[in-house]
């Protein structure tokens, strides 16, 4: 089941009611699958309520709007080409890049991350500059314009470029694009949200919380707003192998992707990270401080807890972590917030 919440609220007074309105919604697709005792038709019966044990979130545009991190991480980028050399590169120019690379990429034989994508716009835009600079540097010697230099000169122009651009640089750009882009996540965080995880933390101390993200977006390094209540994070560039299928399946007939994996793999360090902590539980309480550790791990069994996922894309977030087991929450929010997800789709009147 699917239960749509909003962050609603324009002062920061409001929050505490937000903070409970959202709680009761978890609390509710918590509650919301029981299992019944067997017992007579007369009597009343009696039900279980499951645990919550596991709650997910997508993190763009549901935790903190997209679009504005991006622009400020795309400032950044500017300011790292600057303070290398690689001047008059304007903050679009990154995303216009990136979006040419896709375009011409084959999604049946080509397999790239975001990571990957954006290392080569960064590369690309480098080489323009260089490339450009040569083609200058040879039209001042030879006293003529650009437009009158040779075929030849210019074709060469483009290898020098090319050999140019250090890999060393391209990376420490990237690096400094990624790392604003988590700066940025926290600056532009939703308000309510850390609220929100505080008060499920006071009432599931016992819940395992992790991110699903399709990017190198993660909480973990977001050390002064998400970090202290996040317990992992499962990105689609963090299998190989998942990633490759993950492409294959977006060139897909009529894109209906089967994008699993990503969810499989998240409920599996759940399952991972459960099974240790029951482990250590189980040992602290026998008082058995022989043994070594290495027995087997206890296995965990999904019957009796409720995995919860948080997304703003219907498709994605929604389809697939629910075709996994999960109960989910959509994430749609008021217009003041920025996200992006509502102008993914034209419904029909």
């Amino acid at each position: 089941s699917t239960t749509p919440v909003g962050f609603d609220g324009k002062h920061r007074q409001q929050s505490s009611e937000r903070v409970q309105q959202i709680e009761r919604v978890v609390l509710f697709s918590a509650s919301a699958d029981t299992a019944s005792a067997t017992a007579s038709p007369s009597a009343p019966v009696p039900t279980k309520t499951k645990t919550l044990a596991l709650l997910t979130f997508d993190l763009d545009d549901t935790l903190y709007p997209i679009d504005q991190v991006i622009k400020e991480a795309n400032i950044a980028f500017v300011n790292a080409m600057e303070r290398f050399g690689f001047k008059g590169i304007q903050p679009n120019d990154i995303d216009r890049t990136c979006r040419s690379i896709r375009e011409e990429m084959d999604l049946e034989t080509t397999y790239l991350t975001h990571t990957q994508v954006r290392e080569l716009a960064i590369r690309r835009e480098m080489e323009k500059v260089v490339y450009q600079r040569k083609l200058n540097e040879v039209a001042d010697d030879w006293a003529t314009q650009v437009s009158g230099l040779t075929d030849i000169v210019i074709k060469n122009a483009k290898k020098w470029a090319h050999a140019a651009v250090s890999d060393s640089i391209v990376n420490a750009v990237l690096t400094a694009w990624e790392m604003e882009r988590h700066h940025a996540a926290e600056r532009n965080l939703f308000p309510e949200v850390v609220d929100v995880l505080k008060q499920i933390r006071q009432d599931h101390p016992d819940v395992i919380i992790g991110a699903v993200t399709d990017g190198k977006a993660n909480p973990m390094f977001m050390t002064f707003t998400l970090a202290p209540y996040f317990d992992y994070c499962m990105s689609w560039e963090d299998d190989q192998i998942g990633r490759s299928q993950f492409f294959q399946e977006l060139g897909s007939v009529e894109g209906r992707a089967q994008l699993t994996w990503i969810y499989t793999a998240a409920l599996e360090k759940y399952k991972q990270l459960a099974s240790v902590k029951e482990a250590m539980t189980n040992k602290g309480s026998k008082g058995d401080a022989e043994q070594d550790g290495d027995e087997e791990l206890p296995s965990i069994d999904m019957s009796d807890k409720v995995w919860i996922h948080v997304g703003d894309d219907l498709f994605y977030d929604v389809g697939g972590s629910a075709s996994c087991g999960a109960k989910t929450i959509l994430v749609n929010l008021a217009d003041r917030y920025g996200q992006t997800a509502p102008g993914r789709f034209v419904l029909d009147q």
